[in-house]
C-alpha cells in the first residue's frame, strides 16, 4: 500500500447506496465489466465473505459490493439517465428489477 492510499477514506458501498458517482466511475473503470482478477474478497464484521470491486476517488477507496444487480446496472449504463439527480443521491440508481421493461405484451 502506497502512502496516498493510507490516507484516503475507505468505504463499503452496497448496491442499495449506489450513487451516480459510483456507478459512473465502476462503468470507466471497467467499461467490459470486471474479472476475476478485479474481485477484491474480505471478511465483514460477521465473518461473511464479501467480494467487491473497487474505485478510488481524489479521497476516498470504494469497495462496492458485487451483486447480479450491479452487473446488470453496469451493462445498461446511460449517463443520460442520471442527469436529474445530484451525484450522492443514492436513490437514483434503480433497481434494475423494479425498473419496468420495454418488452410488454399488449394484446388486446
Amino acid at each position: 500500500m502506497n502512502k496516498k492510499d493510507q490516507h484516503l477514506k475507505r468505504v463499503i458501498v452496497d448496491f442499495k447506496k449506489l450513487t451516480p458517482e459510483i456507478l459512473a466511475l465502476l462503468v470507466e473503470k471497467y467499461p467490459y465489466g470486471y474479472d476475476d482478477g478485479h474481485v477484491v474478497k474480505f471478511k465483514n464484521l460477521k465473518n461473511e465473505l464479501i467480494e467487491a470491486v473497487e474505485v478510488t476517488t481524489e479521497d476516498t477507496k470504494y469497495l462496492v459490493k458485487i451483486s447480479s444487480k450491479l452487473e446488470v446496472t453496469m451493462e445498461n449504463y446511460d449517463e443520460e439517465d442520471y442527469e436529474d439527480f445530484e451525484d450522492d443521491d443514492p436513490d437514483a440508481v434503480q433497481d434494475p428489477d423494479m425498473v419496468p421493461s420495454d418488452d410488454t405484451d399488449d394484446f388486446d
